[in-house]
């Protein structure tokens, strides 16, 4: 049962769309029926198409969503790659400042749409202000040395908004990555990069510890349609959900989180990658408030202090 937004619960997911290939019309409307009964708080979306008129998102979604859209989409790529296609996020709140950080850390990197959008969600109390991010690096198996610096570069990108100020972050998206890859084992908290380490709680991987929960695999025969390339895939969890931690454990609490859109409706199936989807809140199962971190209240707590300080001084020399 989703926990509603005012009683402190968000409904996290993510989704490859795989575009509009194959037959997308079929598609379209196990995506539609799918996500209508999801009743989803925040969407990342990968392979989205937007252009001439059209956005996949409010197609599937319909308009009850503040959406953004990742500035440099693909174009004149050929082949299966549509124009348009990118990364885009959709939220049932407000959205304020929006963030795109440059992934383009290498010449390999050059011929490929990856991309982060870091955005701002006005969502209700008790949940409140959160950054929500949608992280797309490199999908080429052999590319992992661009996903750990494409990772260093979000990281970094997230500490400094996130810097004083109390609120959640959100990570979601298609990492191209398995868990135990260095750039996912650095949102894990496993080990560090860049002269830096963070830590994220892993949505499935807190709740279904002994499971694989492949969300890219050769079961999947969208995924070998139209890329015979794909045949000896063996079946990898790539698609992920995460809650920044604090020094003593997520922001929010993760109550529950499964794949979506991982059978096929009447024979057809919703994409070549299976969703996830998480639920959140920000209460233990106890029924206690899960706390943010202290530090934007520390930080305006000592430039009060400092500003009482030099008052005060300033009283007792007269000035």
């Amino acid at each position: 049962m989703k926990e509603k937004a005012g009683t402190g619960g968000v409904r996290v997911a993510t989704l490859n769309l795989w575009g509009r290939r194959g037959e997308w019309n079929e598609r379209r409307r196990v995506l539609v029926e799918g996500f209508r009964e999801l009743e989803p708080d925040l969407v990342a979306f990968q392979e989205a198409v937007v252009g001439d008129g059209y956005d996949q998102v409010t197609d599937l979604l319909g308009s009850g969503y503040h959406v953004a859209h990742q500035t440099d989409r693909e174009a004149g790529r050929g082949g299966d790659i549509e124009d348009g296609q990118g990364i885009s996020v959709a939220s049932r709140w407000p959205l304020g400042e929006v963030w795109e950080p440059d992934l383009n850390v290498t010449p390999r990197t050059e011929d490929f749409a990856c991309g982060t959008i870091i955005v701002e969600v006005f969502a209700p109390e008790p949940v409140g202000l959160l950054l929500f991010v949608n992280h797309l690096p490199n999908w080429q198996l052999a590319f992992e040395h661009e996903r750990e610096l494409q990772t260093v570069v979000v990281g970094r990108a997230i500490e400094k908004i996130a810097e004083s100020r109390d609120l959640h972050v959100v990570l979601a998206g298609d990492l191209d990555a398995t868990p135990d890859a260095a750039s996912v084992r650095f949102w894990r908290g496993r080990q560090s990069l860049g002269g830096m380490s963070v830590c994220y709680r892993d949505a499935w991987g807190s709740t279904h510890p002994d499971e694989p929960g492949h969300t890219f695999t050769a079961e999947n025969p969208l995924v070998t349609a139209e890329n015979w390339d794909w045949e000896l895939e063996l079946g990898r969890r790539i698609d992920h959900v995460f809650v920044r931690c604090t020094d003593h454990g997520p922001t929010l609490d993760i109550r529950n989180c499964k794949r979506i859109f991982d059978k096929p409706i009447d024979g057809v199936w919703g994409s070549d990658h299976f969703g996830v989807v998480a639920d959140l809140s920000v209460q233990t199962s106890s029924g206690r408030p899960v706390r943010l971190s202290t530090k934007g209240r520390r930080a305006r707590f000592w430039a009060r202090l400092t500003c009482c300080s030099i008052h005060w001084h300033c009283g007792l020399l007269g000035t």
